[in-house]
């Protein structure tokens, strides 16, 4: 039974904190640390927080310098085996979700599964429009992030601090890096996480997008990610074309 961390960063978000929390204590897989860091929320989030306190292994409630300022303190302190992100407002699957990824195969470097998306109503949209890839590497997102961060379980050994030169995306830089360390990479087949659709890179969706850009060029180069992102646009178009036909 490898030990999980599990890291929630958390700042103001009273309303959802404790169903993320509720989801990570709810696990039939026991051997799960859990890290909650609080960037220091006056809205009440951290006395929700309290409530957990003694299932909680370790909670930090401090003022940091963004998203992944927060998520590298995480990091920092983990001791588990395997590393997953699953922040304020996302959830687990279900109950059974860990334990059906770890019984998947044993040993591997990556685990990774299917999301569902939500709205701010918590009600299901549905499978994210990138579909997770039935086999997965490093270039696997040369036409698109096709694993969300909440869907991902790294071995600790082969993950890196996340780089604070990115604001938006250094998630999907900490991925491509810890991929390329990685030799055995399991697709567990079943959805583990659900997602808020929102968050920085929702809110900045531009500068997101920019950050993007410069990141699957450092990996893939220039040429390449223009000629990729000539594909990811018409199968945009086509994405909505197709719902716009669906829902008519």
């Amino acid at each position: 039974m490898p030990k999980l961390t599990i890291i929630t960063i958390v700042f103001n978000n009273v309303r959802d904190i404790e169903r993320t929390i509720n989801s990570v204590l709810n696990q039939t897989y026991k051997n799960i640390e859990y890290i909650v860091i609080d960037g220091k929320s006056t809205d009440g989030t951290l006395a929700v927080i309290e409530k957990y306190k003694i299932n909680i292994a370790k909670l930090i409630s401090e003022k940091d310098k963004g998203i992944y300022d927060a998520m590298n303190k995480g990091l920092a302190i983990a001791t588990g085996d395997y590393v997953l992100f699953m922040n304020s407002g996302d959830e687990l699957y279900d109950e059974q979700t860990v334990e059906d990824v770890f019984d998947a195969a044993p040993g591997a470097d990556i685990y990774y599964g299917e999301t569902e998306m939500y709205n701010d109503n918590w009600e299901s949209l549905g499978r994210r429009r990138h579909e997770a890839p039935e086999t997965f590497n490093w270039k696997s997102f040369q036409f698109g992030m096709n694993i969300s961060h909440q869907a991902i379980y790294i071995k600790r050994s082969i993950t890196e601090p996340y780089d604070l030169k990115y604001k938006y995306s250094a998630d999907i830089d900490w991925i491509i890096k810890a991929t390329k360390k990685a030799y055995n990479i399991v697709n567990v087949h079943r959805y583990v996480a659900k997602y808020l659709v929102g968050g920085m890179s929702k809110k900045k969706h531009r500068e997101s997008l920019k950050e993007r850009f410069e990141i699957f060029t450092k990996y893939y180069g220039l040429i390449p990610n223009v000629l990729n992102h000539i594909v990811i646009a018409g199968n945009l178009a086509f994405y909505f074309i197709k719902h716009r036909r669906t829902n008519d």
